[in-house]
């Protein structure tokens, strides 16, 4: 009888084992294939519907010779031309920033045009007055056809907007502001822009969250921890749901999308509509695939995670090589791109670092 349980107990442990070596072979299948390498440090990436790749280049730690550009055989082609690059920070009291890019952040093809933030905040510091804008070029003609600018009442000093998202018909525009905390709404028809959830807790940094990168909290030589606030943002695919989060936090936050459009509802009232979603990891940049569901890049164990039905994420894909995995895109295909910024590399925490920092995109097919 003894015998009898012990090989029925033995049985099922090997099931068990055998149960969850599949769950977790099953939960990173995808295969990580380099699209390209650069010599600057990237953070944005885009995909249009025709395939065609965009990334761009901020100033953080050098004046990055390039911007923004069109990657064609692997090589960067400055976009939408020579001119829009020609900002140099040692050159700025002779250039206009309201028509160069000064500082780019992210970059997002939607609706047929690649769309373009720039915070116009050099090493995150001041801004350059003037230079904050999201700027709407047409894939067509490659020409810029419209620039958003933001002014101090929408992007006060101490702002950096970070990402945008656009509803389904492309007529609002919803942003990140990682530097101050906040979230900032655009009429895309009328120009009109509204500063929301301004300090708030769902769009700041969490006290207790320190990001840790290599086993170990991401400091700066002098021992400060940096603060990330509200950064990856997100739409549901039927654009009635935002969601966003700060890096130096473990939850995602929500929003209906009505109640951001509505400009008459009090800042009080709006943020009593945020909801919490769940428990997350510190993430940089979120992506919502209509094909294969919702998507977070975990820069602390390099990996990208999907998020369930039920809230619980699943790694994905998980590789040394993605260093501070930071945004993503879809190709036409269904394959997910994403850049590798190597945040906790750059001269900000290891002084020894040269200060244009080499980096890469990244592409993979989601697994079923």
């Amino acid at each position: 009888m003894r015998r009898s349980r012990l090989l029925v107990l033995t049985s099922a442990l090997l099931a068990t084992a055998s149960f969850q070596g599949n769950a977790v072979q099953a939960q990173q299948t995808a295969k990580l294939e380099q699209v390209a390498s650069f010599p600057h440090q990237v953070t944005g990436v885009a995909v249009a519907s025709d395939g065609r790749i965009f990334v761009n280049f901020p100033r953080w730690t050098e004046d990055s010779p390039v911007s923004v550009a069109e990657v064609k055989g692997g090589k960067l082609v400055p976009y939408p031309d020579e001119g829009w690059n020609t900002w140099r920070n040692a050159r700025k009291d002779e250039m206009t920033p309201n028509d160069h890019w000064v500082c780019v952040q992210s970059v997002v093809a939607k609706g047929g045009f690649l769309w373009v933030v720039d915070p116009a905040a050099p090493a995150l510091d001041k801004i350059v007055k003037g230079g904050p804008k999201l700027v709407q070029i047409d894939l067509a003609t490659n020409k810029v056809v419209r620039t958003f600018p933001f002014d101090e009442r929408s992007a006060p000093e101490g702002t950096y907007l970070n990402d945008i998202r656009f509803s389904p018909d492309g007529e609002w525009g919803y942003l990140t502001d990682s530097g101050r905390g906040a979230l900032l709404v655009i009429n895309v028809k009328s120009g009109d822009i509204r500063r929301v959830l301004d300090g708030v807790s769902s769009t700041q940094a969490e006290k207790t969250v320190q990001v840790k990168t290599d086993g170990k909290v991401l400091r700066r030589p002098d021992g400060r921890a940096p603060v990330f606030n509200a950064d990856g943002i997100e739409l549901s695919t039927d654009g009635e749901t935002l969601y966003w989060q700060a890096i130096s936090s473990r939850t995602l936050y929500s929003v209906p999308t009505a109640a951001l459009r509505d400009a008459q509802l009090s800042g009080q009232d709006l943020e009593a509509r945020v909801k919490k979603e769940g428990d997350t990891v510190p993430a940089d940049g979120l992506w919502m695939s209509a094909k294969s569901g919702f998507y977070v890049t975990s820069p602390e164990d390099d990996s990208v995670k999907r998020r369930g039905a039920d809230g619980k994420l699943a790694t994905v894909v998980q590789d040394k090589r993605l260093r501070w995995p930071d945004s993503m895109a879809e190709g036409p295909d269904g394959a997910l791109y994403v850049t590798s910024s190597r945040i906790q590399d750059n001269s900000w925490f290891k002084p020894q670092s040269p200060i244009s920092l080499k980096t890469e995109l990244w592409r993979f097919a989601p697994p079923r």
